[in-house]
Order: structure tokens, then C-alpha cells, then sequence
């Protein structure tokens, strides 16, 4: 009986995949390329064809999630015109989303120290998701005149860390980390409060 991995002719994917559901489970490192080979259906040797290492393995998940987290970004703004303030709570909504549908990728991508510039790829794919933010950050200050406009990548940036913070704190399950509210209307209140503060929106808005 043929290996599973060979038989469906995507040994790299499957591969990847394994990986990614190993790194969901137990993290970056808490599984051997052996044990994603196996779980691939192939046997290790078969892993050095396509990945260089395990680094390079969990890099490729990374890749695949940006490329994801992009796509998802880019909708989530589209979809959250015609309103500046609504597109920029979609995205915010879409990084929870993203987090929680997709663990593997996520943690390639944030928690495993691959660096976003190990490959050109890798960088382009990243760059893209920061820029629905920001895009997003830049028309919700547009109507204020630009010497005492805020930088756009300043408030994608904050949030971003405002964002990822929600994720790891009260969306992932971790220990002592419950919230009388959901997730996302704790990004929500966070994302009116700091936007109320720099004056981008009304008070009572």
C-alpha cells in the first residue's frame, strides 16, 4: 500500500499540514520532523526534499497563514465600508476570527520566532496584511488636516497590539484569563476608547 502522503500527490502540503495541526496541539516546538512525517504518512527522509529543517517547515505554515490573514483582512475591509470606523472594527473582528479558526497558522506566525523576513515571501505576505489596517487607519483620519494628523501606521500598529493582546489574553483559552465579555466587544470598547482619545472619532460616537 502506497504511503499516504505519496498516493495523494502533495507530499510538501501534507506535510505542512501536519505540521500545522502539531503546532495547534503542542506548539513550535513541541513536535520532532519525524513525528510530522508520520503524520504525513511518509517517512523523514521525505521531509529534507521539500524543508530544510523544522525551522523552514513551520516558516512555510507561517506563509500560508499571512497569506490567509491577508485575504481575510482585505475583506473584512472591504466588506466593512461604507463607514471608516466600521471597516476598522471589521478588521479588528477578522484577527479574532482568524485566531480562532485558524491555530496552526496563527502560531507559526507569532509564536514560533520566525522572523517575518526569513524569506521575501514571508515579508511581502506580512506587509500585505498590515496594509488593510492601516489602509483602514488612514481613512478614519483623513478628515483631519495633516499637520495634526496622527501616522497611519501608528494606529494600525496599536490596533494590532490592541488585537493580538485580546487573542492571547481572552481568546484562546488560557489559564485565569476569563472575561465577563466577549472577546470581540472587548476589542470594540478598546478599539472607540484610544480612537476617542486621538480625536479621530466623536465623543458619542
Amino acid at each position: 500500500m502506497p504511503k499516504r502522503g505519496y498516493h495523494h500527490g502533495n507530499l510538501r502540503q501534507a506535510l505542512v499540514d501536519a505540521a500545522l495541526v502539531l503546532i495547534a496541539e503542542r506548539g513550535p516546538m513541541g513536535f520532532t520532523l519525524s513525528e510530522a512525517a508520520k503524520q504525513a504518512g511518509v517517512t523523514p527522509a521525505a521531509v529534507y526534499r521539500h524543508f530544510d529543517g523544522r525551522e523552514d517547515l513551520i516558516a512555510e505554515g507561517a506563509l500560508q497563514g499571512y497569506a490567509i490573514f491577508a485575504d481575510l483582512m482585505d475583506y473584512a475591509f472591504d466588506t466593512g465600508q461604507p463607514s471608516a470606523l466600521s471597516a476598522l472594527e471589521s478588521v479588528g473582528r477578522a484577527y479574532l476570527a482568524f485566531a480562532r479558526k485558524y491555530p496552526g497558522h496563527y502560531i507559526a506566525m507569532f509564536e514560533s520566532g520566525v522572523s517575518v523576513n526569513a524569506s521575501p515571501a514571508l515579508a511581502a505576505a506580512s506587509s500585505r496584511a498590515r496594509g488593510a489596517l492601516e489602509r483602514a487607519a488612514r481613512n478614519l483620519s483623513d478628515h483631519i488636516p495633516p499637520e495634526k494628523r496622527p501616522p497611519a501606521a501608528m494606529i494600525s500598529d496599536h490596533i494590532w497590539a490592541l488585537s493580538h493582546g485580546v487573542v492571547e489574553l481572552f481568546s484562546r483559552g488560557a489559564p485565569g484569563s476569563q472575561s465577563p465579555y466577549p472577546p470581540e466587544d472587548l476589542l470594540e470598547a478598546g478599539i472607540g476608547i484610544y480612537l476617542r482619545g486621538l480625536g479621530l472619532i466623536a465623543a458619542d460616537a
